[in-house]
């Protein structure tokens, strides 16, 4: 049997998604910046699309910018809002856990003159609203926190943050990372007080290299691209149109069933944490309730590193994930900065393992899972004892 649990890494396609992809580069496949036939067909599918998301959001279809995928959107909105409203002020705000692909930009900005503060965080990953407010100052004139972490599956509470830092400053902006939280919540950048949101495709089972970025309409962004001007000048570049149609299409159908699928994402992680447990001595990271992410369940495996683990699981047919995947493979930049922020020794955090599922994840997938980490577990600590 094969087991695909590394949903946070990446996702499968859609079969119908893949099926609307090939159609457009096979069929439509035209610039969609031509004046001809070809190029109305594309750029009706791009039209298209940013209606389909910009109505998910309850935002307007000019709010939407289309980009190479979710790194791609938080350097915009980060290096771009930060450019644009140097004169304001200098300092930023996010926290000790967020993504590489905001951490940094943010030592990017930091080496361009900018002031930054890292939140911490508590031993579940949530960011203290009270140290939020203690953190504003009035040269503040962004503050960035990720909506769902990748790594331990915590949700933060985003609407207070957006309250909170309106309330103290208006002008200050509040850019969301939202890859691993849109497609599994209901997102309205304007009702929660967000000026930036950035969203991935590859997450919610659309192709890689597909994303896109909301900008508030009163956001002030310079661009970080230059090139033919495309998407009114802020993120120039021929766009990918089959893969732009892929996502729309890909996050119209998750929407579709999302109360449907979170209650069985809810079920399946409450089952599996449940049964993990029962091997002994594992620690679940983050939240195990329905206050946490339905798809991600974080485990310390005490006395196993997660290499090991996740190798002995891979032989089995089992993928799964010793961390966010684009850090994960690079051993030279430390440990995760999600489980030291929580408090994790180097030990623990060697010791964790990351599961996420998906829509297509089954019970019986992860009884098999389970049965495989019975037996294989008391086996690898002995091993360990023994080396």
């Amino acid at each position: 049997m094969e087991v695909y649990l590394d949903n946070s890494a990446t996702t499968r396609v859609f079969p119908e998604v893949a099926e609307l992809v090939t159609q457009i580069m096979c069929e439509d496949y035209g610039n969609p910046s031509s004046l001809h036939l070809k190029g109305v067909q594309a750029e009706r599918h791009i039209r298209n699309a940013k209606d389909t998301i910009s109505r998910l959001l309850k935002a307007d279809e000019q709010e939407i910018c289309f980009t190479s995928g979710g790194t791609e959107a938080d350097n915009l909105a980060l290096i771009g809002c930060a450019m644009a409203n140097y004169r304001a002020g200098r300092h930023l705000i996010t926290t000790q856990i967020e993504h590489p692909a905001v951490l940094q930009p943010m030592h990017y900005l930091e080496d361009q003159g900018f002031s930054v503060t890292y939140l911490p965080v508590d031993k579940r990953g949530m960011v203290s609203l009270s140290e939020l407010r203690r953190a504003m100052r009035q040269d503040t004139i962004l503050v960035s926190i990720m909506h769902t972490n990748n790594e331990i599956g915590t949700v933060q509470p985003i609407a207070e943050a957006g309250e909170l830092i309106k309330s103290i400053n208006p002008n200050t902006l509040f850019h969301v990372d939202a890859v691993q939280g849109f497609g599994k919540y209901r997102i309205y950048p304007r009702r929660m007080g967000i000026d930036l949101l950035s969203v991935s495709g590859h997450k919610i089972h659309a192709p890689k290299g597909t994303g896109f970025l909301y900008v508030g309409r009163k956001v002030k962004i310079h661009n970080i691209i230059y090139g033919g001007g495309q998407q009114k000048n802020l993120r120039s570049g021929t766009e990918n149109v089959a893969g732009i149609a892929g996502m729309a299409k890909a996050a119209k159908m998750l929407y579709a069933d999302l109360d449907r699928d979170t209650e069985k994402l809810y079920a399946l992680k409450a089952y599996f944490t449940e049964e993990l447990r029962k091997i002994g001595n594992i620690q679940i990271n983050g939240f195990t309730g329905g206050e946490g992410a339905p798809h991600i369940v974080s485990a310390t495996v005490r006395g196993v590193r997660s290499e090991v683990l996740l190798h002995a699981l891979e032989d089995k047919g089992i993928y799964v994930s010793a961390g966010s995947a684009c850090s994960s493979n690079k051993p030279h930049t430390g440990a995760s900065a999600t489980l030291k922020g929580i408090g994790l020794d180097k030990e623990l955090a060697d010791s964790t393992i990351r599961f996420s599922m998906s829509v297509f994840t089954t019970k019986e997938e992860l009884d098999y899972t389970l049965q495989v980490m019975y037996d294989i577990i008391p086996l690898l600590r002995k091993y360990t004892r023994n080396a």
